[in-house]
């Protein structure tokens, strides 16, 4: 052979080694990457048995379906004392400013959560604390009292019994959380009916369709004196809308093809809350998270227990006789009635965009009860300082 042919074959040879070795490196290097991560996130989970203090659970009714229907309670904790959570002026109690009871239905295609009123008045079980004492209940008691004497698993006694829903996880999450998970999907989106101006509470928004960062999407949730008629069901109405357009952003192709976004949503997420020891890891967390791949972002709702002004004191509310229906639905594992379905929020859109398309019917007959019930719900989304 040539002397040429056999340099330009040697040179072939080294070539075809070097890229080789370089893919080597590169997959192990890869590999240690994401080993290291996952170590990263797994230590940052916080988990905490609270069976031992729970008594007199309710049973869980059999269903059909591939799976068992999950019913999840998810509580947000009003701390104050993280760097400038307190932007609202209020000081933290430690109760928890945000219930939600998350139901994911047996065949997992839908999901419905349902926001508990915290300063509803109910009656509030006997729960236990971590030594083994009675923490006493008592009637007409403010529903977050529960969180603020015995923490999640005073919640999950109070909810277990008022609703006869067995809770089969619980998460926690703190507010400084809150404000990193927002900022690592490059913020959210919120439709804000009105400006706000609230110098007492240092908080100001023009009115419109934008984008929230961290801190701004903390003073939007936590906004109660100029957006809404009803402060606290009104910003719960809007904490439901924030937590769905959240979800829209995180399954958006803007976050999942984005590794430096999903790496740092999850970071922010480990980092701010406490859960159940089921799913203290990421691969307990992952799990469950793949279980919803089927649920659709129009079948993610979002809903408020039915309540109604407690007699003797109208500025108190308390959960109405439909309450107590909707929790056998719950338990059934059966969807939102029609009614509540349309006044639901959901994660396909959650700033009401679609509905405010006055277009979108405009060559259809429109009938008249129909129009009447739009136009409820329009002005009750106002009230609730909601767009559409």
């Amino acid at each position: 052979m040539p002397e040429h042919l056999r340099v330009d074959h040697s040179h072939r040879r080294i070539v075809v080694r070097v890229v080789l070795l370089t893919h080597v490196l590169l997959a192990l290097l890869t590999a240690a990457a994401v080993t290291l991560a996952y170590r990263h996130l797994d230590g940052d989970i916080r988990s905490q048995d609270v069976t031992g203090m729970l008594t007199d659970r309710p049973e869980k009714e059999e269903v059909e379906g591939p799976k068992e229907p999950l019913n999840i309670l998810v509580m947000g904790t009003d701390d104050r004392s993280c760097e400038g959570c307190a932007i609202d002026g209020e000081a933290g109690g430690g109760g928890s400013d945000t219930t939600l009871l998350v139901h994911v239905s047996a065949d997992r295609q839908e999901a419905y959560g349902i926001s508990l009123p915290r300063d509803a008045l109910v009656t509030r079980p006997d729960c236990m604390d971590e030594d083994g004492g009675v923490i006493p209940g008592g009637d007409l008691e403010m529903f977050n009292t529960a969180f603020a004497l015995g923490g999640p698993a005073c919640t999950i006694q109070t909810v277990e019994q008022l609703t006869g829903v067995l809770i089969d996880h619980y998460v926690t999450v703190d507010f400084n959380g809150f404000v990193d998970m927002v900022d690592a999907v490059g913020g959210v989106e919120v439709c804000i009916p009105k400006d706000v101006s609230d110098p007492t509470h240092n908080i100001f928004f023009d009115a419109g369709t934008q984008t929230l960062e961290g801190r701004q999407a903390l003073n939007y949730v936590r906004e109660r004196y100029v957006l809404s008629a009803n402060s606290d069901i009104g910003r719960m109405r809007r904490q439901q809308a924030f937590i769905a357009s959240m979800i829209n952003k995180v399954v958006s192709a803007g976050t999942l093809t984005r590794p430096d976004r999903v790496y740092s949503f999850l970071s922010a997420a480990t980092r701010s809350i406490t859960v159940d020891e089921e799913l203290g890891s990421i691969q307990d967390l992952v799990d469950l998270a793949l279980q919803f791949r089927d649920t659709g972002l129009g079948s993610i709702e979002f809903v408020t227990v039915p309540n109604e002004a407690y007699a003797p004191d109208p500025n108190r509310l308390v959960w109405s006789d439909k309450a107590d229906k909707l929790w056998k639905r719950v338990a059934k594992d059966k969807s939102l009635t029609k009614k509540l379905g349309r006044r639901s929020i959901t994660a396909k859109d959650p700033v009401g965009t679609s509905s405010a398309d006055p277009s979108a019917t405009a060559t259809e007959p429109v009938d008249p009860d129909e129009a009447a019930e739009q136009e409820k719900q329009r002005a009750e989304a106002l009230a609730n300082g909601l767009c559409g």
